[in-house]
Order: C-alpha cells, then sequence, then structure tokens
C-alpha cells in the first residue's frame, strides 16, 4: 500500500467510492426524515441538536474514508473488503437514527460508528505497515481513531447505566467531536499524507450533489403528502417550483469554480475548507426536511408556525451560502460569489418575518428568487472580469 501520486493526472472517484456514498444516501435520508417529522410537529429546535449530532457521524466517517482513500487507494481485494466493512457500519449507523431523534438512544448509532471507523482503523495500520515513509502518521491516526472509540463505547456505556448525568449527555459528544476533529492535524504533524487535491474537490462536488438529490427526495415526500390530502392548489404549485429552483440555485452557486485548483495552491487551509463543509452539509440535509414540510403544509395544516416553517428553509439556505462564501474565500475559488454573498444572507434570514402576512409559499418563492438572482449577478460578475481582463 504505497501513496499515490499528488499531481496524478486524470484521477476521478472510482466505483467503489461511488458505491461508498449510495450507503451514505441511505443515512442521510434516514436523518432528513426524522428531521422532517419534528418540524412538523413544531419541534424542529428541539430536534435540530439531535440531527447535527448524528449528521456529525455520517460526515464524519464519510470524509475521513474519503481523504484516506485519496492518499492509499490501491483498490485490491483486502481494500475493497475493508471499505465494504465501512459501508456496512453506515447501513447500522442509518438503522438507529430513528431510535436517536425519537428516544435519545445512540446504542445502534454507536454500533454502525464503531464498525466504520474500525474497519478505517485497519486500513490505516495496513498503510502504517507496508509505506514506510508514511509510516509515524498512519500509526497515529490509528491510534487517535481507535483512542476516541474507545471514549465513545465509554461514553454510551456511561449513558446507558445512568452514572452519566443527562446534563452532561451533550458536553461528552462535543468533547469527543472536538478530540475527533483534531485527530488528522496531530495525525499529520509527523507528515502530511499524499492527498489529491482535484479528487477531493471531485468527492465533496458528489456527496453535495448527494444531498441535493436528497433534498429533491425529501420535497417529494412532502408532495406525496400533500396529494394523499387532497388539497391541491395554488400554494403547492408555488413551493414545488420554488424549491426546485432553489436547489437548482444552490447547486450553480456550489459549482461556479474549480476548488481543485484553489486547494493545490492552498494545502494548508484544506482543513478549515474540508471542516468547512460540515455546515455546508448539514444545511443541504436540514433544507430538505425544510421543504418537505413546507411542501406537505400547502396541502394540509402541520403544528408549526409560518414563520417557524420559514427558517426551516431560510435558515438552511443563509447557513449555505455564508459558509459557502468562508470556504470559497480559503482558496480563492470563485471570488465573483463574495460581494453578493452577505447582502443575500440578510434578506433571506429576515423574509420568514413576513410568513404571517404573505404566507410560507410566497416566502420559500421569495428566498428562490434571492438565490436565483445571486447565480444572475455571480455570472454577470464574472463575465464582466473575464472582458475587463480581454478574456
Amino acid at each position: 500500500m504505497s501513496t499515490r501520486a499528488v499531481d496524478e493526472p486524470h484521477r476521478v472517484s472510482s466505483p467503489l467510492e461511488l458505491l461508498f456514498d449510495l450507503t451514505f444516501v441511505v443515512a442521510v435520508a434516514a436523518a432528513t426524515a426524522q428531521f422532517a417529522h419534528g418540524i412538523a410537529g413544531g419541534h424542529g429546535l428541539a430536534g435540530l441538536v439531535p440531527f447535527l449530532q448524528v449528521f456529525f457521524a455520517i460526515w464524519w466517517a464519510w470524509m475521513n474514508f474519503t481523504w484516506f482513500a485519496s492518499s492509499y487507494d490501491t483498490d485490491d481485494v483486502a481494500y475493497r473488503l475493508l471499505t465494504m466493512v465501512q459501508m456496512a457500519g453506515v447501513l447500522v449507523l442509518a438503522a438507529g437514527v430513528p431510535a436517536a431523534a425519537g428516544h435519545s438512544d445512540y446504542g445502534v448509532i454507536t454500533l454502525g460508528y464503531f464498525l466504520m471507523r474500525i474497519g478505517l482503523v485497519v486500513q490505516w495500520l495496513r498503510a502504517g505497515r507496508e509505506d514506510p515513509e508514511g509510516r509515524r502518521t498512519a500509526f497515529r491516526y490509528a491510534g487517535g481513531i481507535t483512542l476516541l472509540q474507545v471514549g465513545w463505547l465509554s461514553r454510551l456505556a456511561l449513558v446507558e447505566t445512568g452514572a452519566l448525568p443527562p446534563s452532561l449527555g451533550l458536553p461528552s459528544f462535543v468533547l469527543l467531536a472536538a478530540l475527533e476533529i483534531a485527530v488528522p492535524w496531530w495525525a499529520e504533524r509527523a507528515g502530511s499524507t499524499s492527498w489529491h487535491p482535484h479528487h477531493i474537490a471531485e468527492r465533496y462536488g458528489l456527496f453535495t450533489i448527494i444531498l441535493l438529490g436528497e433534498s429533491v427526495l425529501a420535497a417529494s415526500r412532502g408532495v406525496e403528502g400533500a396529494l394523499e390530502a387532497g388539497e391541491v392548489g395554488g400554494r403547492l404549485v408555488v413551493i414545488a417550483v420554488a424549491g426546485l429552483l432553489l436547489l437548482f440555485a444552490l447547486w450553480w452557486l456550489y459549482f461556479l469554480g474549480p476548488a481543485g485548483d484553489g486547494l493545490s495552491d492552498h494545502r494548508r487551509r484544506s482543513y478549515l475548507w474540508g471542516y468547512g463543509h460540515y455546515g455546508i452539509f448539514a444545511a443541504l440535509a436540514a433544507l430538505g426536511a425544510g421543504l418537505e414540510v413546507a411542501v406537505e403544509r400547502s396541502g394540509h395544516d402541520v403544528a408549526v408556525s409560518p414563520v417557524a416553517l420559514g427558517y426551516a428553509v431560510a435558515a438552511p439556505a443563509g447557513v449555505y451560502l455564508a459558509l459557502l462564501w468562508a470556504v470559497n474565500a480559503l482558496v480563492g475559488a470563485a471570488p465573483a460569489l463574495f460581494p453578493a454573498t452577505v447582502p443575500g444572507c440578510v434578506v433571506v434570514l429576515a423574509l420568514p418575518l413576513a410568513a404571517p402576512w404573505i404566507g410560507v409559499a410566497a416566502v420559500v418563492g421569495a428566498i428562490s428568487a434571492v438565490c436565483v438572482l445571486l447565480v444572475a449577478v455571480t455570472i454577470w460578475t464574472a463575465n464582466a472580469g473575464a472582458r475587463a481582463g480581454g478574456r
């Protein structure tokens, strides 16, 4: 298991990586569906923390494998089998999402996460044994991840036995999550891995498309619920069309500029760029939940207020725009997006306040219009800059 070249030409995602991503579709769909259920019941804020906790496990396991594969994808039998172990862990985690969201029972999720992480630990041990130059880094990764799995299992045992007070449940999670995030920084102080910038950019782009697809699926579930209620009207059409245009605009904004070149020029900023995507990915998943409930509400009443439902769409969209601006600024990608983003976020986050008077459908339509306008302004600015530069 030797490292792959940083400048390997034509590096793209492998069929195994694409299959790996498909298992995460199940986990994200489960988390989104549970969050949508909480929003519809008027418990969106109460369900936000469990949603973010579950999504952290999903995102962190995906991200760790992605960066490992960018350096050490040998695609041999052992590599494939260990990757499939991690896929099995994803499916176990997805099965535990309803219990975590409904009863704060993280037993199955912890087991699934453990399976995913142990598979990666064995991968790192193998890399350390077979790649002398990267041995210290690989063994640091393996040791750090293993130690934290002991921490997660100990936390679960303390919760199950009642030894850990409920008030310490969230702080203990935050502490362990922070330590997880610190492992790559600590491990690579012994030597950097040879991840491929364009491969990483492609992998993140593919996961973004998966999450956008989840939002389409969630909105489709809302349409199905509205149709079953037998109350199809103008509000349903407006929200459905506006939601679709919103997703198109968010896709367009993400893929305005190639991030691979920026990552290649600013490799030291890759930590912040990669970690910042947690918020981007979580926002897209939460947006799917908000759109599902908004579309469903057009057919029949739900417990959530118009303002709260408006923010279930506006808050994820605003977070997405702000973080997209931030991660692009880190690597110098798509600079034309920067000037228009801040006022766009302000407008998006203010629109739900008007929901009691103009309705949720109008709010969703206005949010969509703002994002479409951002796309238009960005394209116009980029073209004007190209003409000024003689290109």
